[in-house]
């Protein structure tokens, strides 16, 4: 009888209709409210349709909506192209699609289609929720395409949902190989140039300080970066990452100067050297951080971004961050910064004592004062360190406005702070004092993961500290934060700030199982993501040519790969279609056969193997003989199997054969294993 002809049925609809609704799901937040609710709509329609047979809307009335969701689209973003317009379009569209729907054509496009909206969802995330989610969906996708195939409705929805299973499983294994072998591209995985990050650029800090900026940060868990030490990891009051150096002020805001021409520093390194990997978030700005001091700046497989070590320390780029981007640096935490090149010493020193005119009155006093007491810039800076710490400041994320002199009402009226507020500070005292100083932004501290061996160096951590110009000395770090609470440096942001550990709404003791628990859960958690970025999304060009130098294919370069993927991809191939061969095959087998042979096998394993050419009246009469005890029961199984497989088939025979050789089984249990 001819199969029938694949169908649109009821229950392969609804499969639809939720494989597009979880399919857009995501999506739902970062569209415009009125495009998910329009969808929605779409889909209640649709349903309503299939479920109570309502009529579907005239063609005017869709065309109306189509012209409405374009415009719609248009207006919102002033573009039809580009990530987000067009994954808005698209969504629009496919909701349009579903409700002019009528033939079984358009619904497995439609179901082609939602594999497409499953990848555009990583055009935003490629997070490990996200790609289990997206995995779920897609073999919801593949059971609506079973479901549309099975025009009879013999299948179960779990027997659709196992045959969907098995067909993912059977390409993961070509799925895998493409991964590996597919010549890699420059640039992040599903990523796209441009608009790809829009005006979603989020860092710690920008190109300029304004006071309370950082303190903004203070409470922000996101990562910033991690690193890898190859030895013992710096001690907390090393942990100074190094982003950028501020010298320009106009009193209120503190911001970077015009680049010097290029000249290598050469800094006198007075301690043993720090080897070490960081795997920088994208922070969408033009550097790239570094302990102090970067010894050179790291080489990296992005042509685009060629980063240098400027003369101030700072490791410039050509253009932004805008990926995750892994590179080894070297450093030297206790140093001298060595002497300045002579054609920018007498620039870059009157540079550090500039400070804006009219401003900062009771600052330049108190400096004034200082100096005519001991004018050593070494006496200078303890005695302004003294200062902060004797003066009742406050470290604080919560500092009072500063409205019209900020350096002079924090440093005489409100005496409360971030780091921001501190270090600003004492280089403007420093600067009034005839000492060459400049504010430096970066980050200080980390903790430490046990679990995957690292330190995570989140946004909270961002910090702000000063250097003076010491003349035997270079460029020195002095950190007036610590002269108020030094557990900021020594312990971290954590115990420096009022934390009451609340977590899942409760208040949680540091002492507490539960608390370490949860910081146990969240550790594993994390070293989990900084494996799926450097094998997954990190997977990279270099990491690809490693693994042809494992091989040793790396002299043959992108053909070695070739040849790879081809021969990799036909022997995945090959063994997927002996294996649907072998199951074709066994399925093919009379169910008879199969009992037998399966009871064969168990003499077999007990020292009493079936012969190749023996049939089974002869393989009865020889076991009879080697087992006499059980020759009765040996006869009854195989004659049974006679009647059955030659004379008389019947299903009621296939389930006595099958107790009958149950029966058999601890018999066969009892015989001894031959030696």
């Amino acid at each position: 009888m001819p199969t029938a002809a694949p169908r649109l049925t009821p229950r392969s609809l609804y499969w639809l209709i939720l494989t597009l609704g979880l399919v857009v799901l995501p999506h739902g937040l970062r569209l415009p409210v009125w495009l998910p609710l329009l969808f929605g709509g779409l889909l209640a329609w649709r349903y309503l349709v299939v479920r109570y047979a309502y009529p579907l809307p005239p063609k005017g009335l869709r065309l109306l909506l189509t012209v409405v969701t374009v415009l719609g689209v248009l207006l919102t973003y002033r573009t039809l192209f580009g990530r987000d317009a067009g994954v808005a379009l698209l969504v629009g569209l496919l909701g349009l699609k579903l409700l002019e729907m009528r033939s079984l054509r358009e619904a497995l496009l439609l179901t082609f289609l939602s594999y497409f909206v499953i990848i555009t969802n990583f055009l935003y995330s490629q997070s490990i929720p996200t790609v289990l989610y997206l995995l779920l969906v897609m073999l919801l996708t593949t059971v609506t395409l079973v479901s549309f195939n099975d025009s009879g409705q013999r299948l179960s929805t779990k027997a659709q949902l196992r045959l969907a299973g098995v067909l993912l499983v059977q390409a993961l294994p070509l799925t895998l190989l493409l991964f590996v072998l597919f010549p890699r591209v420059p640039g992040p995985f599903w990523g796209l140039p441009n608009d790809a990050y829009g005006s979603q650029a989020k860092t710690g800090f920008s190109d300029r300080l304004e006071l309370g900026n950082l303190s903004e940060l203070g409470l922000s868990d996101e990562v910033a970066f991690r690193v890898e030490f190859d030895g013992p990891i710096p001690p907390p009051a090393q942990r100074y990452w190094r982003a950028m150096v501020l010298w320009d002020t106009d009193g209120k805001t503190w911001k970077t100067q015009a680049r010097l021409p290029y000249f290598k520093p050469q800094p006198q390194n007075l301690g043993t050297a720090v080897d070490y990997r960081i795997t920088l978030e994208p922070q969408h700005q033009p550097w790239l951080l570094a302990l102090d001091l970067p010894s050179a700046a790291p080489l990296v497989q992005e042509k685009d971004l060629n980063p240098a070590l400027l003369p101030d320390y700072e490791i410039y780029t050509d253009n932004k961050v805008t990926q995750r981007l892994r590179y080894q640096l070297r450093s030297y935490p206790l140093y001298h910064s060595g002497p300045l090149d002579a054609r920018f010493e007498e620039r870059q020193l009157r540079q550090g004592l500039r400070l804006p005119p009219g401003l900062h009155p009771r600052t330049l006093a108190l400096a004034a004062t200082w100096q005519m007491q001991d004018p050593d810039p070494q006496a200078l800076v303890r005695q302004a360190l003294v200062f902060f710490n004797e003066k009742d400041f406050i470290y604080t994320l919560s500092p009072a406005p500063l409205l019209n002199d900020p350096i002079d009402e924090f440093l005489f009226d409100t005496k409360a702070g971030f780091c921001e507020h501190y270090s600003a500070a004492f280089v403007t005292l420093m600067r009034a004092a005839g000492v060459p100083a400049r504010v430096v932004v970066g980050y200080q501290g980390g903790t430490f993961n046990p679990l995957g061996n690292y330190l995570v160096v989140r946004q909270r951590d961002a910090h702000a500290w000063a250097e003076v110009w010491l003349a035997q000395q270079g460029w020195v770090r002095v950190d007036p934060t610590a002269a108020v609470d030094p557990s900021r440096i020594e312990q971290g942001i954590d115990t420096a700030l009022p934390n009451d550990n609340t977590a899942l709404g409760l208040t949680l003791a540091e002492d507490s199982a539960l608390y370490g628990a949860l910081l146990q859960l969240r550790n594993a958690w994390d070293a989990v993501n900084n494996r799926w970025n450097q094998w997954v999304l990190g997977y990279s060009r270099t990491q690809q040519t490693q693994l042809l130098a494992l091989l040793g294919l790396d002299q043959y370069g992108y053909q070695a790969l070739t040849v790879l993927l081809l021969l990799g991809s036909g022997l995945v191939l090959v063994g997927i279609a002996a294996w649907l061969f072998s199951i074709r095959r066994l399925a093919a087998q009379d169910p008879v056969q199969r009992l037998y042979l399966a009871f064969c096998a168990k003499l077999a394993r007990r020292g009493l193997a079936r012969r190749p050419a023996e049939g089974p009246r002869d393989f009865a009469e020889r076991a009879s003989r080697a087992w006499p005890a059980q020759a009765a029961q040996l006869q009854a199984v195989i004659g049974l199997y006679i009647t059955l497989r030659y004379r008389a088939p019947s299903p009621e025979g296939y389930a006595q054969l099958a107790r009958e050789i149950r029966r058999c089984e601890p018999m066969i249990n009892r015989k001894r294993r031959p030696d």
